[in-house]
């Protein structure tokens, strides 16, 4: 007689694992990106009402990632302690709130206070939910799952560009401004998000009451097996584990490429208002849905791609260098049409590298020690996040334009693709210098 184990089907106990998961962190990661990115769009109202000049709305956009440096590393201990149950739907209230009281300010002063304390909110979110996900996926799946997931980033600018200056352009209740709406009714559904989460998520396998006791065990015992399969993965104390040469490398080229990547992001609206001063806000919000809907499309077949090959590194490089030479191609171009071409690429490129990426940590750290480590690369990457679109302000207040800006971040991306090209993981001593000297790892 069989055991209930045995007749297990593993596809579709994955299938079951992913529905019941991945669908939910997408949504929830689509707000989050909602509530972070859309003060690129309120900037073509807001920049005048406030009168912020072009520094200052690189540093509006940019401060944000100051708090999410200081408090992610403390918010991934927290998710340690009380369970990413409790701790994400406390990351998703709070920064739900902080979201719609940013609409009522009346000074850039203000403005700076509100996007710092919503980084401090948003803190540990993200690598919160990618560690979660190790919990419930093995090693094979990692990269798919991983981008199912991040492909909500390009999704939430498809949603959010046309939702976003749909709002702007159209709701004016009680005499208010468009873009203050727009934060008010875009920061809401993150503190309906947190209630649900809470209600929801299961913190382990074994917390899951939605699987069967076998689907319980097989899982548990699969994932035990995927740890067991990787004798080179370390455990590390905290404090080592953010100390370690390894992850600080990989932070190292996570910041270069957040420079890149979001200082794209938060200056698209402004870059295609450039194209022609006819273009409504509702126009911009339209074309700029092109992009990310493109990016989406190659991110997925992308990760596949890694997972098939089992490859990581060269899938984390090649998109880099070709982010990196369609950004120089982007600022080079006088054309719209061109242009518009270019930062498609572009952020195909830049979306494609993170599902590969994310799964580098996995492949020297064990998991415990990796939710730190990855928390470190995540909060100092995300400094990258400050420093690019604040260069791009700085740039164009300069001299205005943000071809220069393009150009600047399109030179970071190539030291990015070179630190990841020449990248060596696998079977390295602790403290080891990370890049190869004449030999690369497979992974």
């Amino acid at each position: 007689m069989h055991s209930p184990i045995a007749t297990l089907d593993e596809r579709a106990v994955v299938r079951k694992i992913a529905w019941r998961i991945i669908p939910f962190v997408f949504v929830l990661y689509i707000i989050s990106y909602l509530d972070r990115a859309n003060i690129g769009y309120a900037a073509l109202q807001m920049n005048r009402e406030l009168a912020l000049s072009s520094e200052a709305f690189g540093f509006v956009s940019g401060i944000f990632f100051i708090g999410y440096f200081l408090f992610e590393v403390p918010s991934n201990f927290m998710l340690s302690k009380f369970g990413a149950r409790v701790w994400i739907a406390r990351i998703l209230v709070t920064w739900g709130a902080i979201s719609v009281v940013s609409a009522f300010v009346h000074t850039a002063t203000q403005l700076y206070i509100v996007r710092f304390l919503l980084g401090v909110a948003e803190a540990g979110f993200f690598p919160g939910i990618i560690v979660y996900l190790t919990y419930w996926f093995r090693a094979r799946e990692l990269a798919t799952t991983v981008a199912l997931f991040t492909a909500a980033i390009p999704v939430s600018y498809i949603v959010g560009a046309p939702l976003s200056t749909w709002i702007m352009d159209h709701v004016h209740w009680f005499e208010w401004s468009g873009w203050r709406w727009m934060l008010v009714l875009e920061g809401a559904p993150a503190v309906i998000g947190g209630i649900v989460c809470f209600l929801f998520l299961s913190d382990r396998p074994a917390d899951a009451k939605w699987l069967t006791p076998a689907e319980r065990e097989w899982l548990q015992g699969q994932l035990a097996a995927d740890a067991r399969a990787r004798p080179n993965a370390r455990h590390f104390g905290s404090l080592k584990a953010m100390a370690n040469p390894k992850v600080l490398y990989l932070a190292f080229i996570y910041f270069v490429y957040q420079c890149g990547s979001l200082g794209v992001g938060y200056w698209m609206p402004q870059i295609i208002k450039g194209f022609s001063s006819a273009l409504t806000h509702t126009q911009i919000g339209l074309i700029a849905m092109v992009p990310y809907i493109f990016a989406t499309i190659v991110m997925v077949l992308w990760s596949r791609h890694s997972d098939h090959r089992n490859e990581r590194r060269l899938h984390s490089a090649v998109p880099l260098g070709v982010a990196a030479l369609a950004l120089l191609g982007a600022g080079v171009s006088t054309n719209p049409y061109v242009s518009i071409s270019m930062i498609s690429l572009s952020l195909a490129g830049l979306y494609a590298f993170k599902s590969p990426f994310w799964a580098l940590p996995t492949l020297f750290l064990s998991r415990s020690t990796a939710a730190i480590s990855i928390a470190v690369i995540n909060s100092i990457g995300n400094l990258g996040g400050f420093v690019g679109p604040f260069a791009i302000g700085y740039i164009k207040g300069s001299g205005a334009s943000a071809t220069p800006g393009l150009l600047f971040l399109a030179g970071l991306l190539v030291l990015a693709f070179l630190m990841t090209f020449f990248l060596r993981l696998s079977e390295q001593a602790d403290g080891a210098d990370p890049v190869a000297s004449g030999q690369q790892a497979n992974r």
